[in-house]
């Protein structure tokens, strides 16, 4: 995949400095680009003020002692305070502490006194329990006085790999280095980030070669290539036929979704209904089609068509025994299915029958209460969206403000793109049936299945306030243009 977006959790982080210090670039170099990354930032944002500048005892302390260094030689005034003492410091963090020749003073709330800046370079990443004592405190402290703050790496107390937040405060700016890590994207770390910089410090990027990652943040980059492509000679036969079960009483669900598929470019898009839904369907759809159904032996006449390329099942599904012999007589096609909502909820008290009813390509887009009910629910939100990919064999796509798209051989892919006005109701909908209009026309389902999610982001956020789900297909013509002409 393309590593422009790649994401680096902690230890392969680790490994990209060591890489680069054994390629020939030494430690005091990358610290001391570290420091003049941040200190551009801050220079780029305000005007000269008072600056604390929290150091902890480690490296990220020695980029903190860095940034001090150059904001003082540039005027600015600056209060250092250590956790520890000087001579307790190793290596580059030593060297740059050394280079400060004004005080350096304890870890208590008077060194904020008249700060209106504070530069947190406590622990970063580094940390792996939760902030305690002195640490704590001060940055409780600053947060509760208001004062701006501007993270080195990760806000302290942010879990580097998961998002988890053990005792962090909000930044307003947080710089970091080569590359985002995974933190920097799940939330609550998302938030508590602040708008996130990532400076080039001199890490090269042969280093993919060893550290090779897995995880990525969502752009086109990672799949604008293998979105289907118009043919000249094409016709709505080769864009590939979607089917969808459509729910009843709940109809307008498969509605939206049917009509996400046919905006993503399925050249046909059909609905089977029951016969009694069939009046709503017809009287709301034109150019999606409408296929009545009295008996399940209708519904597999209709699975028996091989132009049938794509199929989903779950919006306004209802849950019980009916909904499920339909999941498994899609799932037994073997053809490409996206299972959502209800499909996925009529699996609760036997998860394993989900497991081995998919035999073929499938995409599920549980959010967390689906979720829940089928898999495990411990530990962060990368870690359970990829061990439940493993475990029933589809792409899952774990919805949210951060959503995570994960494969079954441990790729993963997290959004940031989704504004808060996806939080409505359908607006999942949408999304199903626009991994089906992709899938429909053969796009492989984990590419499939992030193209669908930043689309999904970026049409909302073109709407902006006043969102409602039944706005979101007809914004993704919009998207599509503006992607294709981009250069």
């Amino acid at each position: 995949m393309n590593f422009q977006t790649a994401l680096l959790d902690v230890q392969r982080m680790g490994e990209a400095d060591r890489l680069s210090v054994a390629a020939g670039t030494p430690v005091t170099e990358l610290m001391g680009n570290a420091g003049i990354s941040v200190t551009a930032e801050i220079e780029r944002r305000w005007s000269v003020r008072p600056v604390t500048v929290l150091c902890g005892p480690g490296n990220n302390g020695g980029d903190g002692f860095a940034t001090a260094w150059l904001l003082a030689e540039a005027g600015w005034p600056v209060r250092v305070a250590l956790l520890g003492a000087r001579d307790q410091l190793t290596g580059a963090a030593l060297h740059y502490a050394q280079r400060w020749q004004w005080a350096i003073e304890p870890m208590t709330a008077a060194v904020l006194d008249e700060a209106e800046l504070v530069v947190d370079a406590l622990f970063g990443a580094g940390l792996s329990r939760a902030l305690e004592g002195a640490a704590a405190d001060i940055l409780a402290t600053a947060a509760k006085r208001g004062l701006t703050i501007v993270a080195i790496d990760v806000p302290s107390g942010v879990m580097g790999d998961t998002g988890e937040a053990l005792g962090a405060v909000a930044a307003r700016l947080t710089v970091t280095f080569f590359r985002k890590k995974p933190g920097h994207l799940l939330q609550p770390g998302r938030h508590l980030c602040g708008e996130v910089v990532v400076a080039d410090i001199g890490t090269p990027e042969s280093v993919f070669e060893a550290i090779k990652p897995d995880t990525f943040e969502n752009d086109p980059v990672l799949w604008a290539h293998a979105l289907p492509l118009l043919q000249p000679d094409g016709n709505k036969y080769t864009r590939g036929h979607a089917l969808l079960w459509g729910g009843w009483p709940t109809t307008g669900a498969a509605r939206m979704a049917a009509r996400a598929a046919a905006r993503m470019g399925a050249g046909l898009t059909t609905i089977a209904v029951p016969e009694v839904a069939l009046p709503v369907y017809a009287a709301a759809l034109t150019s999606i089609m409408v296929s009545p159904v009295a008996r399940h032996e209708d519904l597999q006449q209709l699975l028996a068509d091989r132009r049938y390329t794509g199929l989903l099942i779950g919006p306004g599904a209802g849950i019980g025994p009916d909904t499920l012999a339909r999941v498994l007589a899609m799932l037994a096609t073997g053809r490409a299915t996206v299972l959502d909502a209800d499909a996925l909820t009529t699996f609760e008290n036997d998860p394993p029958a989900l497991d081995q009813a998919i035999i073929g390509p499938c995409v599920i887009t549980p959010h967390d209460g689906e979720f829940r009910r089928l898999f495990d629910a411990s530990g962060d939100k990368l870690t359970r969206a990829r061990a439940a990919a493993r475990r029933c064999g589809a792409v899952v796509i774990l919805k949210g403000s951060d959503t995570v798209i994960a494969a079954p051989d441990g790729r993963a892919i997290i959004n940031a793109n989704a504004p808060p006005t996806l939080a409505t109701a359908g607006a999942g909908d949408v999304l199903g049936g626009m991994v089906l209009g992709l899938m429909t026309q053969g796009m492989e389902p984990f590419l499939a299945s992030a193209a669908a999610v930043w689309l999904h982001g970026a049409a909302a956020a073109d709407f902006g306030p006043g969102l409602m789900a039944e706005d979101l297909p007809d914004l993704i013509p919009g998207v599509l243009r503006r992607l294709v002409n981009e250069p």
